[in-house]
């Protein structure tokens, strides 16, 4: 089938390409430039792809006439106003921005400080979970965000099985500085990232409402989240420390049990009891690691997760919804390995 990629340009963007290049059943990848107005070639934006490719004048008619879907992966509240034709036509959209993750226009103004999409648009949108929903059947994808893919998957056994104090989450979460995307800052500046720690956003990262949000689905008790982030002076990857009170009967058989039976049969999921995971097994792959630990004395519940940002966060993640949206096999474009050493 043909593809259309609307933001090659950004971090996600261009990983998306290069999953989509060795996708086996993508014919070919037609880009697009948003704010595009002349016809750009791929090489004098991004020489390291050696793509003699170009990128094309952003037109929705030109897009659903040459393509049998499309992907986003454009900065927040672009799509907001760029989807509008795609959702009036029911064609097939992933999209790898924020817009239409949120389904009250409230929450996403105030965390997003943008306006939201229209109700009845984001009415039509689907919350794309891989690992625990299907994309089969629908029409517009709402991919997730990498902290809230690596959270969520961390706290889905024990608050779908209600495990935990729904009001004792904390989660202590660090991102390599490609999570911030290319845009230049003081925060992302080499001289400051390097050999440094950095706390962002503390309690106020656009992500916590859409993490909420999931868990809410699974136990209306959770209230909110204690959520901290701290910017990693590496370039890829996420580890999401996640720490909640485990109700007074519950025993470590319990909390081995709610991930086994959890993620038994999720193909890109691997918890393992006491084992905590590294960044680098999962870096340049679509895994999400687990490791979690039931202390004894405190009855804290310990959990690890790590996954890389632009691959199970971003467009690792957007190619599962593309194999489901499609009825593809699941792990179709997504036979990669870590990146070693």
């Amino acid at each position: 089938m043909n593809v259309g990629l609307v933001g090659v340009t950004g971090y996600s963007g261009s990983v998306l390409y290069e999953l989509l290049l060795q996708h086996p059943n993508v014919d070919s990848v037609n880009l697009y430039g948003h704010s595009q107005t002349e016809i750009k070639s791929l090489e004098s934006v991004l020489p390291q792809l050696r793509r003699r490719a170009n990128i094309l004048p952003y037109d929705p008619a030109d897009i659903m006439k040459n393509n049998q879907m499309v992907f986003f992966a454009t900065s927040a509240g672009v799509t907001t106003e760029l989807a509008k034709p795609f959702i009036d036509q029911d064609f097939p959209v992933i999209d790898l921005a924020g817009d239409f993750r949120l389904q009250a226009r409230d929450v996403y103004k105030q965390w997003y400080q943008k306006d939201a999409p229209e109700q009845k648009y984001l009415e039509k949108s689907h919350y794309g979970l891989a690992d625990f929903t299907s994309s089969k059947g629908t029409t517009y994808v709402a991919n997730p965000g990498c902290y809230a893919t690596a959270t969520i998957l961390a706290l889905a056994p024990l608050v779908k099985n209600h495990l935990i104090d729904p009001t004792s989450i904390v989660v202590d979460a660090k991102s390599g500085t490609s999570g911030a995307g290319k845009k230049l800052s003081e925060l992302t500046h080499f001289s400051q990232t390097n050999e440094n720690l950095q706390l962002y956003k503390v309690n106020h990262h656009q992500h916590i409402p859409e993490i909420v949000q999931q868990l809410k689905l699974w136990d209306k008790d959770v209230p909110y989240i204690q959520f901290t982030t701290t910017l990693l002076p590496l370039t890829r990857g996420i580890m999401a420390s996640c720490y909640a009170k485990a109700k007074p009967e519950i025993t470590e058989e319990d909390v081995r049990k709610s991930f086994q039976q959890t993620y038994s049969d999720v193909a890109f999921v691997n918890a393992t009891e006491g084992v905590f995971p590294t960044l680098k097994q999962v870096v340049g792959t679509n895994f999400c690691d687990i490791g979690y630990q039931l202390n004894p004395v405190t009855h804290q519940i310990v959990i690890v997760s790590v996954i890389d940002n632009l691959l199970k966060g971003a467009a690792g993640q957007a190619i599962q919804n593309f194999n489901q949206m499609f009825d593809y096999e699941p792990g179709a474009g997504l036979d990669l390995i870590p990146v070693l050493p």
